[in-house]
């Protein structure tokens, strides 16, 4: 007979940084809402319940609610900065080197900060620079920019870590061979990759390649984002729930966290914050059954083909 775990540490799980410049904890909260109005009092939610690893980007629009949120809990010192790891990204316009620097100390302004833990290339599609985030021509085709490379960019990443403003940098919405091309080239090795993964989409592939090289594999999506097919609906994860007395998500996120990813899982409702906090660790034969029996294989998010993000709303 086995006994839970009284201290169960899946919750303060973390993940260390591959360049030694401290660790990453593995339950992360995301940032991007549909109504943006919600941001602070979201954010200040999850600080509240114990989520200390919060994803941003320029993208989202909201790093100055976010930074309102920040700066309330930091200034009132019940929670230190030092004791949050904060990551943002860069956006598609922003790819040619010269743009990099400043679109990054625009974040850190919003989000009232003086350093980054981790910056993160949001694609690797470079948009036509400039301030319009979308930029398309009379067609309604993404306009790309044909000059600079992903390469290009990365460096320019590199010169902030030089520099002390990022204690790390990495990238998101990638593909496998993109990320291998990036590592077998760069001079600061990626320290993460943020991509869509949940039970239908496990990149087992990609989570491999990620350990043999200290990666940290970060998962967006871990929950499949309410959409069809409703990963939470599954029959194995459903199952599961009942037997460990956890929610299908608790058990989707608890899952994630012991295959050795990390997460961010996004809500503006207090009592789905907390329950996306409280996962607690899954016995073998449970971690075994998802590997094995889930078969559903789907990506809702098609941004790795296009550099367009699937989740934010477009323009009205």
């Amino acid at each position: 007979m086995t006994y839970e775990a009284l201290h169960d540490d899946l919750q303060t799980t973390r993940l260390p940084l591959n360049n030694g410049a401290g660790a990453m904890p593995a339950v992360g909260f995301g940032t991007l809402f549909r109504d943006l109005s919600t941001t602070t009092a979201a954010v200040k939610c999850a600080l509240e319940v114990g989520f200390r690893h919060f994803d941003c980007a320029e993208r989202y629009r909201n790093e100055t609610q976010i930074g309102e949120a920040f700066a309330q809990v930091f200034g009132a010192g019940q929670i230190r900065r030092e004791d949050v790891f904060i990551t943002t990204k860069l956006w598609n316009t922003n790819h040619r080197p010269e743009r990099v620097k400043p679109a990054f100390e625009a974040s850190c302004q919003r989000l009232q900060v003086d350093y980054i833990d981790c910056y993160l290339i949001h694609t690797p599609f470079a948009f036509q620079p400039g301030d319009d985030q979308d930029p398309r021509d009379v067609y309604g085709h993404v306009l790309y920019d044909g000059d600079v490379t992903l390469l290009d960019t990365w460096r320019a990443l590199e010169s902030l870590v030089d520099e002390g403003r990022t204690k790390s940098i990495g990238l998101s919405d990638i593909t496998l061979d993109a990320l291998k091309d990036i590592v077998a080239h760069a001079r600061i090795k990626p320290a993460v990759v943020q991509i869509e993964s949940h039970p239908y989409l496990p990149e087992w592939e990609m989570l491999e390649f990620c350990k043999q090289h200290g990666i940290i594999l970060l998962a967006f999506a871990p929950l499949g984002h309410g959409m069809q097919p409703n990963v939470l609906e599954d029959a194995v994860l459903t199952g599961i729930a009942k037997r460990v007395q956890k929610t299908p998500a608790q058990v989707a996120l608890a899952w994630a966290v012991q295959r050795g990813t990390a997460f961010l899982t996004t809500s503006a409702t207090p009592s789905h914050i907390q329950e996306n906090f409280d996962i607690a660790t899954l016995p073998h034969r449970a971690m075994q059954e998802i590997k094995d029996e889930i078969s559903t294989r789907i990506r809702f998010n098609s941004v790795v083909e296009t550099g367009v993000p699937g989740f934010i709303p477009g323009k009205k």
